[in-house]
């Protein structure tokens, strides 16, 4: 969906992770796709989880479903409303997506983070799966050195020596699934070999 999605879709994410939370202690967070930030964030403050991702905090990017536009405001009106320490983390320069007028990266960075009022930022390569340009990971770290820098596509176990010292977390997927297939189940055995390599 473009915008929001139907009632019972955070409902359903909403219990999926509290019981995430529940059988591991581990942080949580969400992301409805393809950009409905409130759900998300109305999901994450029901159930105690840590953090959103939201594609488009801020900007209007052309996609497959279409234009669609931050909105920054209205997210971080409603985390104020609900009183929630949810943190933000925003894509800068999302994947299967084309700002309307391009602009420098450093640019979006700063006022994703300054002026839209994100947490975190996530840069990402340019579709589901795809490598991540270290020379953008760069910039963006630049421009904004105080803001969290998340990778979010395309790490590999044989590229996240690349990404190591760039990065203070990972999105990890695709990599996960058996041959790399998200239509096949994940895979414990890469689970624990990504968890390993982290690690060490």
């Amino acid at each position: 969906r473009k915008d929001r999605v139907d009632p019972h879709v955070p409902t359903v994410i909403g219990l999926i992770a509290h019981q995430i939370r529940q059988e591991t202690g581990l942080i949580v967070g969400i992301n409805i796709l393809r950009n409905d930030a409130c759900s998300a964030l109305g999901a994450a403050a029901a159930v105690g989880g840590d953090f959103i991702r939201v594609n488009i905090h801020s900007g209007a990017t052309l996609t497959d479903q279409g234009v669609i536009e931050g909105q920054a405001d209205e997210t971080l009106r409603y985390r104020q409303a609900l009183n929630a320490s949810v943190a933000i983390a925003a894509d800068i320069d999302v994947k299967h997506a084309r700002a309307l007028v391009e602009r420098p990266l450093s640019e979006v960075a700063q006022e994703t983070y300054h002026r839209a009022g994100a947490d975190i930022l996530i840069v990402s390569g340019t579709g589901t799966g795809s490598a991540t340009s270290v020379e953008d990971l760069t910039t963006a770290r630049e421009a904004v050195p105080q803001a969290p820098l998340w990778l979010g596509s395309g790490l590999t176990l044989e590229n996240i020596s690349h990404y190591m010292n760039l990065c203070d977390a990972f999105i990890v997927g695709t990599a996960l699934h058996q041959h790399s297939d998200l239509s096949k189940p994940l895979d414990g055995d890469q689970v624990k070999r990504f968890k390993d390599a982290l690690e060490s």
